[in-house]
């Protein structure tokens, strides 16, 4: 559905252009200064020029006929005009200069200060399309800010230059100056119109753009090319884009068209009214009532405070429509996160001590009326090892989330040492848990700086690095390599190296070992591993994790009975709790799932 933009909304949002100047200020103030004082001098010298120019055509009329005429006030006026073509060229280039290096910079702060702020916000916001969308237009307004900047400078430019020139017509003769006011409003009117549709379209469209995006990279991928020549989906992704982006094209072009139409009928009417003050002008000169130098004069100025005035009012609808693009950005600066420190917050406990409790403990995802988890009741002791088991969407994930406070329980409450969570600062809580997820990300950087991530800090303590590798088995990986702990992984860049998926998965356990936490959580750590390497990890895995809680989730039974405990989850509810021969007492679902796994292996 089209999101319509009045003129009020538009106008409104140029609230936006002083903090969105706050920020450039910032960026570089000296360079923001140098920016304004050379627009400024710029802007004189138009009207300086054109009475130069009237005082060289007078000049030259005074001097006909005269025999011997002295020519010193004539070379003078002309160097002097000269001087002011240089110093024009001059301070262009340096206004250029300051303009391509403040935005770039303006473009590189507010990028890093997006990727910061985006880190602040709560993992369920972006799970969530409506936001997603949101950072889908702010990410797009980090970058060709500096047009705006250099838009708006330009107005301030242009206004000085207009009212330097107006002055000369308003002695001359006032009406002219209301001519041209009238000249220029059909024109401007037409094109705020059209910049509140484009606006409008473009606007409306944020989802199916963020589509062809993922089209895109669908189609021409390292991470689905497999798939898409295995399954032939070239031609269903090419005709899905084909089509999606044919509706779009389709809607652009209709706009397109009825911009061009009227934009071009109202041009016509504003050339017209420009060209009777231009008559009337000439009258005055052919009846002698003004010199051939002011006549220059006047139609010169008439013509550029035509022409600026025209580019004011044209540049203010396209900052006014820029302004509801920077919105978007200052929109999502706006967004604040619901888990953050309170003041006074507590550090994490060091050691632990009593461990994790949940008191009935319920999650549903914002806008979900169905619950993930509800009524999870248990303590998770210090030092001791759980593993979670369950059927996919039975909320194991979900679960070591609300550990980890990536999400917050939307009932009961989870005490670490008998406080309550959200009394503790959520970074430090993160900082004494490691945890990789069986989505990990694959990171295409260096081997060591693959590892790092889990303890940036230590990005340059290579012996930590390969301590960590070791742990997780992939020293050996590694030191096979060309560039061994240098080398880049993925093939996204030139030099990479692309590993297997059981490779990749112990570059991912490396980085859980590069943490002393506290706490440790593997979400299917050995999925994409052969027997006999889960096998190796799993004996490390329980030599490195004594004295420390560990949260394991696994599917395959066998590796589960390591743990000291393990919880049965089924539809987001506690099924069964306890070790893997009281379980299998039990004899309930646990030691079901379990009989009819080991049947596969006889």
């Amino acid at each position: 559905m089209k999101e319509s933009v009045n003129w009020r909304k538009q106008f409104s949002a140029l609230r936006y252009l002083p903090p969105f100047f706050s920020m450039v200020w910032r960026t570089h103030p000296g360079m923001a200064l140098g920016n304004v004082l050379l627009r400024l001098l710029r802007s004189v010298i138009p009207v300086l020029s054109l009475y130069v120019g009237k005082l060289i055509i007078d000049e030259v009329l005074r001097l006909q006929g005269t025999q011997a005429p002295p020519l010193n006030r004539l070379w003078s006026l002309v160097g002097a005009e000269f001087a002011l073509v240089v110093l024009s060229d001059v301070l262009a280039r340096g206004i250029g200069l300051l303009d391509g290096l403040l935005g770039d910079l303006f473009s590189n702060r507010t990028s890093e200060r997006l990727i910061r702020h985006a880190a602040t916000l709560d993992l369920y916001q972006f799970e969530d399309a409506a936001f997603y969308d949101k950072l889908e237009r702010a990410r797009r307004q980090t970058v060709g800010r500096n047009v705006l900047m250099s838009t708006v400078l330009l107005q301030v430019q242009d206004l000085v230059t207009l009212l330097s020139l107006g002055a000369g017509l308003v002695v001359f003769n006032p009406w002219l100056l209301l001519i041209l006011v009238v000249a220029v409003i059909p024109s401007f009117l037409g094109e705020s119109y059209f910049d509140r549709q484009s606006y409008s379209l473009a606007r409306s469209w944020t989802p199916e753009r963020r589509e062809l995006d993922y089209l895109r990279y669908i189609g021409a991928s390292d991470h689905t090319a497999k798939e898409v020549k295995v399954f032939g989906l070239a031609g269903f992704i090419a005709d899905r884009f084909a089509a999606l982006a044919q509706r779009y094209y389709l809607k652009h072009r209709r706009l397109a068209l009825r911009r061009a139409g009227w934009g071009g009928l109202l041009a016509a009417l504003s050339t017209a009214s420009y060209y009777g003050a231009y008559g009337f002008i000439l009258l005055q000169a052919v009846g002698g009532l003004i010199s051939i130098g002011t006549l220059a004069f006047l139609t010169g100025s008439f013509k550029r405070m035509h022409d600026a005035l025209e580019s004011i009012l044209s540049r203010f609808s396209y900052i006014a429509e820029d302004a509801l693009y920077l919105q978007d950005l200052f929109d999502f600066f706006d967004i604040q996160p619901r888990i953050k420190a309170n003041s006074g917050a507590r550090p994490f406990p060091q050691p632990l001590r009593e461990g994790f409790t949940f008191e009935n403990v319920g999650f549903q995802y914002p806008g979900s009326a169905q619950w993930t988890l509800r009524g999870l009741s248990f303590q998770l002791q210090a030092g001791e090892k759980l593993a979670l088991v369950g059927e996919n969407g039975a909320g194991k994930t979900t679960l070591v989330k609300l550990l980890a406070r990536l999400y917050e329980p939307t009932e009961g409450r989870i005490l670490i040492d008998g406080i309550d969570m959200r009394e503790y600062d959520p970074e430090d809580l993160r900082h004494h848990i490691s945890i990789i997820f069986q989505d990990y990300v694959r990171f295409y950087l260096t081997v060591s700086e693959n590892i790092a991530i889990g303890r940036i800090d230590d990005l340059n303590n290579m012996p930590t690095i390969e301590q960590a590798a070791r742990k997780s088995l992939a020293h050996d990986l590694v030191e096979k390599l060309p560039e061994k702990y240098a080398q880049k992984l993925g093939k996204r860049f030139d030099g990479g190296t692309e590993l297997s998926g059981g490779q990749w998965q112990k570059i991912a356990l490396a980085r859980a070992y590069m943490r002393d936490a506290q706490l440790l959580i593997l979400d299917e750590p050995t999925a994409a591993l052969d027997a006999r390497a889960e096998y190796e990890v799993f004996q490390r895995f329980a030599q490195l994790i004594k004295g420390r809680t560990a949260v394991l989730i696994s599917h395959r039974f066998s590796t589960v009975r390591m743990a000291d405990r393990i919880l049965f989850l089924e539809n987001g509810r506690l099924l069964e709790l306890g070790s893997h021969d009281e379980l299998l007492a039990h004899n309930g679902k646990y030691a079901e799932l379990f009989r009819l796994q080991a049947r596969g292996y006889v």
